[in-house]
């Protein structure tokens, strides 16, 4: 195929491409959403502030005619992979705000970017190398789906570096809870003094557990949305031992210097399993490259000493 057929074939693909969405965006081929039906009805409602409104100047021109677009695609992402609870959990594991909505749309931002490098590969290779047009197109899936599963490993990747943090800095937040009640600090008291001492994302969540408790939770109903917003379970034990220990009259100091110790021995458990599994992965290029680079090097003289012989 020469270079003018090529450049053709790829000028009348783009040029079909863009008639055909022509098409589909037509008014008689639009349906009117929820909100279309639903805002002229809406128009009587007050405007909020002036302070709160965000003006689509600021938004950029891009921003505005690609909203919908996004929007769309967001839909057909969460129709396709669904798990929007998940999603919602992991996002509050990670200390974001659960917008399912925004995550689907940065996926779809992540499969767009991964599309259009793939394309441009695919693209490269079909200049170069004469490849076929459909290796480019199926690049391209392969580039969008690539980029979607790849926002939704980095979204479970943080919530579990965020705990990790967390789970490194309760031993020594539990200390100080311990060391604030034992000298006199009621459970918020104790809570509040932490908080404006420490730093971190378990201080961050129990900054956020008081603001819930001062905003007209209980205390124990705050622990627990602390402990749900979470993944670990010596979190949640830790906030069951002082929720017991708040409305039964047990001494909270001894219960928070027993959960310190617990998660102590369980950060100890797990750097033991992790050093038996690099143990046994350091066996691998020890078995199977450094062995038999030795066999050969102790064989291999004999073996020509032999041939020198015959």
């Amino acid at each position: 195929m020469t270079d003018l057929a090529r450049s053709g074939a790829i000028l009348g693909f783009l040029m079909g491409t863009g008639l055909l969405l022509t098409w589909v965006g037509l008014p008689r081929h639009r349906r009117a959403g929820l909100g279309d039906r639903v805002l002229p009805y809406l128009k009587d409602t007050p405007r909020p502030s002036n302070l709160l409104a965000v003006d689509s100047q600021t938004k950029g021109v891009f921003s505005l005619l690609l909203a919908p677009v996004v929007g769309k695609l967001s839909g057909h992402v969460e129709r396709i992979m669904g798990g929007a609870p998940s999603i919602r959990r992991r996002l509050l594991r990670a200390g974001l705000a659960p917008d399912v909505d925004r995550f689907r749309a940065q996926q779809v931002l992540w499969g767009v970017g991964g599309g259009l490098g793939m394309l441009a590969v695919g693209t490269l290779a079909f200049f170069t190398r004469g490849s076929s047009p459909v290796l480019v197109v199926l690049l391209t899936a392969i580039g969008v789906a690539s980029g979607v599963v790849t926002a939704d490993w980095f979204l479970s990747r943080r919530a579990a570096r965020r705990e990790e943090r967390m789970l490194a800095e309760f031993p020594t937040v539990a200390e100080l809870l311990a060391l604030a009640v034992g000298a006199g600090e009621g459970a918020v008291g104790a809570l509040e003094r932490v908080c404006r001492l420490s730093h971190g994302a378990l201080s961050d969540e129990l900054r956020r557990c008081l603001a819930d408790a001062r905003a007209g939770a209980s205390l124990p109903v705050a622990l627990h949305g602390l402990a749900d917003r979470t993944g670990l379970m010596s979190l949640t034990r830790f906030v069951d031992g002082i929720v017991i220990a708040v409305e039964r009259g047990t001494p909270l100091a001894d219960v928070l210097r027993a959960q310190a110790q617990d998660v102590r021995e369980e950060g100890r458990r797990l750097v033991m399993e992790a050093g038996g599994k690099k143990e046994i992965a350091m066996m691998v290029p020890v078995v199977f490259l450094v062995l038999p680079i030795t066999v050969l090097f102790a064989v291999y003289p004999g073996f020509s000493f032999l041939n020198f012989s015959m």
